[in-house]
């Protein structure tokens, strides 16, 4: 299966979807769908957002996942912890990687921002290994960026 992705055409639909809609969640979960539809080989796509020193599950498509993740522990929390995308080949190598799906293979965690802070993260798996590039986090790094602009007008 192909996978590559047009990350341009992605993130023009994301912008109609989101433009002039002033509902974070709406935004979120129109997000993780679009990601869910146009991303092949993922088996989760989603947000967690920050509360405190917690990620808290937001909107996604995919197998019931955890509800809370502490900022620093796993992928997730690694990526608030220290503002950076994170691109994980095997989670099963990544220190202390929480498993909410045994079937995820590799991840990438986006950090979403609002003015420099982490207000979330987006968060994919995949259960291929080594399934996410750099060509991926760019493309989702723009996604992001098109979202925050949505979410928070910057």
């Amino acid at each position: 299966m192909e996978k590559s992705v047009n990350y341009g055409s992605v993130c023009e639909v994301l912008a109609a979807l989101t433009q002039g809609v002033p509902h974070k969640i709406a935004n979120l979960a129109n997000a993780a769908a679009l990601l869910w539809q146009k991303l092949p080989e993922i088996n989760w796509a989603g947000f967690y957002i920050l509360e405190e020193n917690t990620l808290v599950l937001g909107p996604f498509q995919g197998k019931p996942a955890c509800i809370e993740i502490p900022v620093g522990r796993g992928v997730c929390g690694t990526a608030a912890f220290q503002n950076a995308t994170q691109l994980v080949e095997d989670v099963h190598a990544f220190p202390g990687h929480i498993a909410c799906d045994s079937a995820s293979r590799s991840e990438i965690v986006v950090p979403i921002r609002c003015g420099g802070k982490v207000w979330g993260v987006l968060d994919i798996d995949s259960p291929q290994l080594a399934r996410f590039t750099r060509e991926d986090q760019e493309g989702l790094e723009r996604f992001v960026a098109v979202l925050e602009k949505a979410l928070f007008g910057q």
